[in-house]
């Protein structure tokens, strides 16, 4: 099992922007993307940050890690359905008190 190296890159004028990330990391990523927009020292603007914080989300979902179709395959949570029988006696006034 490999593990696929993402490339993101923005030329502004003089300046280059490039991340280089695995799944594993894509949330650091878009943190370090924040603190670079965040940076006045830099040409880095929240624009640009949420361009590149897209085309991130954007490829997540276009290509699934294993780790996240593992989360996505079970439920995350059992709750009870309107039209489960099972909770809608549950909610029956008389247990009320």
């Amino acid at each position: 099992m490999t593990n696929e190296i993402n490339v993101l890159a923005l030329v502004k004028g003089e300046e280059r922007y490039v991340f280089l990330f695995d799944d594993d990391n894509r949330v650091e990523t878009l943190r370090q993307i924040g603190r670079f927009a965040a940076n006045p020292d830099l040409n880095f603007t929240w624009y640009d940050a949420a361009v590149m914080s897209q085309k991130i989300r954007q490829a997540a979902a276009e290509q699934p890690s294993p780790s996240r179709s593992r989360l996505t395959s079970r439920a995350r949570f059992q709750l009870p359905l309107p039209s489960d029988p099972r909770s809608r006696d549950s909610y029956d006034e008389g247990d009320v008190a």
